[in-house]
């Protein structure tokens, strides 16, 4: 009976609470101690006049701490489902956090790998790089070989071409030396022709033949007047002459002489057949003023024209 009491004051007391939150009171979460007090306390009054034991008493006291306690546990709890709330915020924000983490780890690592790829080809660069310069390193171990070699040549030739310029500029001062001997040594040449009138000859004594055309008279030392050759200098002279006859009977005769002295003499006969031809050539050493000429002998004739048939040359070999 005692117990069907209470329970009956525990229904009062919570439809009292409920009506209270709907008509805009306390509302069932923020009852409070001193609600359930005064409620307990109504519950306590109305037991009062009906009537009621200490022992129910006793018993709504021990529900008036049941609900502070369950209200306590519901404040407990609502804060535990705010906490909840919060927490599972934060975990769904970590979890973002992760799946991004995640994501951008996936690229790293295939970063990583690409890296890898692209450093294990460099390498295999690097180490052709590598061989290439020991390649190089030899190669331009030779060519400095070479370049000393080449260096010590070219010293070489620099000596050598020392000695070469010294020999040079002595050839050419012995150059300059022949250049002036030469221009002072006196420069001697003749070529002449007997005549254009045919036949010289014959005569009844010896005749120095007078050759009348000039063709060279380099230095001047032959005389067409007298047909005499004077040395201008002592020296070593080349002369030679030629005689020539057409056909008769005559005969045909030219003796050289150098100074009185008769060198030689060049004869032929003509036999009416032919032309006939004499000649001879001679190396004389002569003094200055010496004189070299050429002689018709007696009754001996020489025949020349416009061809230069007959013909006397001389020219100075060196001065001595």
């Amino acid at each position: 009976m005692r117990s069907a009491a209470a329970f009956l004051v525990l229904l009062l007391c919570l439809y009292w609470t409920r009506a209270q939150g709907e008509s805009g009171g306390v509302t069932e979460n923020d009852i409070t101690q001193t609600d359930v007090q005064s409620e307990i306390l109504g519950v306590k009054a109305t037991s009062d006049q009906t009537n009621i034991t200490p022992d129910i008493w006793a018993e709504l006291k021990e529900l008036r701490d049941m609900v502070i306690q369950h209200s306590v546990e519901l404040r407990k709890m609502e804060k535990l489902e705010q906490e909840n709330t919060v927490i599972q915020a934060r975990l769904t924000a970590s979890e973002i956090k992760n799946a991004d983490l995640e994501a951008r780890l996936n690229t790293a690592e295939n970063v990583v790998e690409e890296l890898k790829r692209e450093n294990t080809v460099l390498e295999a660069r690097m180490n052709n790089c590598e061989k290439v310069v020991e390649e190089l390193k030899r190669e331009n171990s030779d060519l400095k070989s070479r370049l000393n070699t080449a260096e010590n040549m070219v010293e070489e030739l620099k000596r050598e071409n020392t000695v070469f310029e010294a020999r040079i500029s002595s050839n050419e001062n012995e150059v300059e030396e022949l250049k002036r001997e030469n221009a002072e040594r006196p420069k001697v040449a003749f070529s002449v022709g007997l005549t254009d009138a045919g036949r010289v000859g014959p005569f009844n004594t010896d005749i120095t033949l007078q050759f009348s055309k000039i063709f060279t008279n380099i230095g001047q030392a032959y005389s067409p007047t007298t047909g005499v050759f004077t040395a201008p200098v002592r020296g070593a002279y080349y002369f030679r002459f030629k005689g020539f006859e057409v056909k008769s009977s005559n005969w045909i005769g030219i003796k050289l002489y150098h100074n009185d002295k008769k060198i030689t003499g060049s004869y032929d006969a003509n036999d009416n057949i032919g032309n006939v031809m004499v000649s001879s050539g001679f190396v004389l050493q002569l003094e200055k003023g010496d004189m070299i000429y050429l002689v018709l002998p007696s009754t001996y004739v020489v025949w020349d024209n416009g061809n230069n048939h007959s013909t006397f040359s001389g020219f100075l070999l060196f001065a001595m």
